[in-house]
């Protein structure tokens, strides 16, 4: 299992997620760059993601929805701040509606995902920060964290088709 640790600040308020990776830096950065590999991490295995419009550079945009075994979907969308290909970028992250337009009633993170050398392999340190306290334990409450850690740890299965 990719994922070193978790740690959950209410005070920050905002949720760190430390993995490490037997690849390099280089080829964790493509799960992220390419949109088909990006599918296939995003969503937790019981909700996969399809990744419809992908531009990751500054100003751009992506926009996914994930879709659960009775067919539910949830639609959300990454508003791209920073890019410094292949050890940075950061992002908002949303809920949206099925037009993809932001769901004001939940939470936006604000997102740094940080790629380095790390044992031969890659750490990558995913960091969600959040406007206060009530909406970190909203996403809480809502599985974030069981469902970024199930995603993150399906990285290894794809590295691993290297």
């Amino acid at each position: 299992m990719p994922v070193v640790d978790v740690i959950k600040n209410l005070d920050g308020p905002s949720l760190t997620i430390v993995a490490d990776f037997a690849a390099p830096v280089e080829r964790v950065w493509q799960l992220y760059a390419d949109p088909r590999q990006l599918e296939q991490i995003w969503g937790p295995p019981e909700y996969p993601a399809t990744v419809v419009q992908h531009d990751l550079t500054p100003g751009g945009r992506v926009t996914y929805f994930m879709t659960g075994a009775g067919g539910d979907r949830h639609f959300g969308y990454w508003d791209v701040a920073e890019v410094t290909a292949p050890e940075h970028f950061s992002f908002a992250d949303g809920f949206a509606n099925d037009e993809f337009e932001p769901n004001t009633n939940l939470p936006v993170s604000h997102n740094s995902y940080t790629f380095g050398a790390h044992q031969g392999g890659t750490r990558a340190t995913y960091v969600s920060t959040f406007a206060s306290a009530n909406d970190l334990q909203q996403v809480l409450d809502m599985g974030v964290e069981e469902g970024t850690i199930a995603a993150t740890n399906q990285i290894d299965r794809l590295l691993a088709l290297d």
